[in-house]
């Protein structure tokens, strides 16, 4: 099935499971959502359970912890990530802190559901992805899915966990068709990333869309001899450093591709991290594969150019060979 509809029947799902769970955003029920992951809900648990709310993001995010506070399980869905930045005083000041705010004597299980990234020529305020805005603050789980599978697993898991949750999503998968569990047991914990590829010669991290383009790198490094083993680490917080750090161990090669900023972003961050604990398996400098650093065009030309595609990777991946080749 495709992404969204993997999506879609995730919360289907939970919401039969467990009536404490409900939606609400923009246009999420008589339109069936922006992107149409909650395409069918609406007619199926009601308007109680399937709330189309007003334009307004913060107030939007802070009735979802108000009711997460109170006991039921809000899937709260965000048009898209760029105006997550009109709630990040409910997101980084309430959803996250309050379990620790009142000495874990409340709970704030909860879910942000928004789509982010390039592609559509949607422009500046709509386009951009910013993972490393949220893996920042403590309190917050952050997934980022880039298989239908994992889009389906990921959610059920980020709905029952009593932990608030950042569930990233990117508009250009939404299409995207593969293979999903039908199991409605099926869930895919936090923090174990999955090892997309094996190789030998370079790890490729690749976060959200990035673990996709990551794949099609590593078919064009194989046609260069060069064995590329691809991880897709699936989740932010937690992050699951073990199963990178064992992969650059054997590869001793690292380039980690992600379609947000350079400056203080995911990468940034890993590498300090690869840094810090693998250092004496590094053969070479880790080279890290970002968005431009400028706003996202509006320009399909100028957008292209602005975030990363697999021969981006595959010329950082050559990069960390001393002679540009193999050998």
């Amino acid at each position: 099935m495709r992404y969204r509809e993997a999506l879609n029947l995730a919360l289907r799902e939970e919401m039969t499971a467990d009536r404490n769970v409900f939606l609400m955003g923009e246009d999420i029920g008589v339109f069936n959502g922006a992107f149409k992951v909650t395409d069918g809900l609406y007619e199926e648990f009601g308007e109680q359970r399937v709330r189309d709310t007003p334009i307004s993001e913060n107030t939007i995010v802070g009735m979802g912890v108000g009711a997460a506070m109170a006991g039921l399980r809000p899937v709260v869905e965000l048009m898209t990530i760029n105006f997550s930045l009109l709630a990040m005083d409910q997101i980084v000041n309430h959803m996250a802190p309050i379990h620790y705010m009142f000495g874990g004597q409340v709970k704030v299980p909860m879910v942000v559901r928004m789509p982010q990234g390039a592609g559509h020529q949607l422009a500046a305020t709509h386009s951009h992805s910013f993972e490393a805005f949220f893996q920042h603050v403590p309190g917050l789980l952050v997934a980022t899915p880039s298989t239908p599978a994992d889009a389906k697993g990921l959610l059920k898991a980020a709905i029952r966990d009593d932990n608030p949750v950042i569930f990233i999503e990117h508009e250009t998968l939404y299409g995207m068709k593969g293979e999903v569990p039908d199991d409605p047991s099926f869930i895919v914990p936090f923090g174990q990333a999955a090892v997309r590829r094996e190789g030998t010669d370079v790890t490729i991290v690749g976060i959200s869309r990035m673990a996709v383009t990551a794949m099609k790198a590593a078919d064009q490094l194989a046609e260069r001899g060069i064995s590329a083993e691809v991880i897709d680490p699936r989740t932010l917080r937690p992050l699951d450093l073990d199963t990178i750090l064992r992969s650059v161990e054997k590869t001793n090669r690292v380039v980690i591709a992600e379609e947000g900023w350079p400056h203080g972003g995911v990468g940034a961050n890993m590498t300090a991290l690869i840094q810090e604990q693998a250092f004496d398996y590094l053969d070479a400098p880790i080279q890290r594969v970002a968005g431009a650093d400028v706003p996202m065009p509006y320009s399909r030309p100028l957008e292209q150019a602005a975030y990363p595609h697999a021969e981006n990777i595959v010329a950082s991946a050559m990069a960390t060979f001393q002679t540009g080749d193999r050998g």
